[in-house]
């Protein structure tokens, strides 16, 4: 009988789907060719909460790109965000419980490159076939476009699908598509009927996006600010304020989805802010139960908990322009 592998990945991510793709090549050419996987879209949760023990339900399970699990059910773990750790407790267990199989460099910028690296250097995967794959997730997660135009207007086929990834409105698709990414070109899953017919509907709603924000954005002491919990825009492109306001240093925003209200925080890739300004801002986001990187962020909270978030963003937003 075929080994199940259960691989839990960040959802709506185009790091999270991408590092869930390469390490399903890596398991297949190095460790067992006849594996059939099966994969869980994670998404962060709010303050308190911990990952659901019933996820790890495969022969071998991996967390990409998502928060650490003391679990003695998980078996492989890459992960670069600061906060890796839900509690204290798991950072201490990770480091009292050392393993081959399960590794944190928060240095990097994408979890693929990571991913890629360690499954080349310590068991001798070729990632060259996923070349193309690697470089975007690392330009798309560490927000390395040469400018907002290139961000925001989605004219190559990498631009185009990290839309499709983090604001379908089918939660399958990005297991559909992790497959794809594994053994196709970006161009080429971009042909595909239901990525292309899904992108162009995106595409309408990222033009609609950016007339919404342009109304709702406002622009303070280097701050960007905007509330769209009352429209269906979660997984707007998050460079928008920086297209909208290339002088700003930072944007605080809320969002919406079926699932919980969003906080998300981050900072203009095209302009540091000066020294006096500068803020960790997964340091700020982890003292309202959230986390993330550095220069990028974010806070979950339940469907219910609009006064929380809208408190949490207001703080953040004040922090960020003293």
């Amino acid at each position: 009988m075929a080994k199940h592998v259960r691989v839990g990945f960040h959802d709506r991510c185009f790091d999270g789907t991408s590092s869930a793709a390469v390490f399903s090549r890596f398991y297949r050419e190095c460790i067992d060719p006849q594996a059939q996987y099966h994969y869980t879209g994670l998404v962060h949760l709010p303050a308190g909460q911990s990952l659901d023990e019933g996820i790890f339900d495969g022969d071998e399970n991996a967390i990409v790109d998502f928060k650490y699990s003391p679990s003695p059910r998980l078996t492989w773990w890459f992960d670069h965000h600061q906060s890796a750790f839900l509690t204290p407790q798991d950072a201490d267990h990770f480091r009292r419980h050392p393993s081959d199989k399960k590794f944190y460099d928060p240095a990097y910028k994408s979890c693929t490159k990571f991913l890629a690296n360690v499954a080349e250097e310590r068991f001798g995967f070729r990632a060259q076939p996923l070349a193309e794959l690697i470089r975007w997730a690392d330009i798309i997660d560490g927000a390395q476009y040469d400018s907002p135009e290139a961000a925001v207007r989605m004219n190559v086929p990498a631009t185009q699908l990290a839309l499709v990834i983090e604001a379908s409105g089918d939660d399958h698709m990005t297991i559909r598509l992790i497959p794809e990414l594994a053994s196709k070109s970006l161009e080429e899953i971009m042909r595909l009927p239901f990525v292309a017919e899904e992108f162009r509907a995106l595409y309408k709603r990222h033009e609609n996006s950016l007339e919404v924000l342009k109304r709702h954005s406002s622009c303070d002491r280097g701050v960007v600010f905007f509330d769209v919990i009352d429209y269906p825009l979660e997984g707007y492109n998050k460079f928008i304020p920086y297209y909208l306001y290339p002088d700003c240093f930072y944007s605080v925003s809320l969002s919406r989805s079926p699932q919980r209200i969003k906080v998300s925080v981050g900072s203009n890739p095209w302009l540091q802010p000066p020294p006096d300004r500068d803020r960790n801002l997964a340091s700020l986001c982890e003292s309202h139960g959230g986390g993330g990187h550095a220069r990028v962020a974010a806070i979950s909270f339940n469907t219910d908990q609009v006064e929380q978030a809208r408190a949490a963003a207001r703080a953040i937003t004040e922090n960020l322009r003293s």
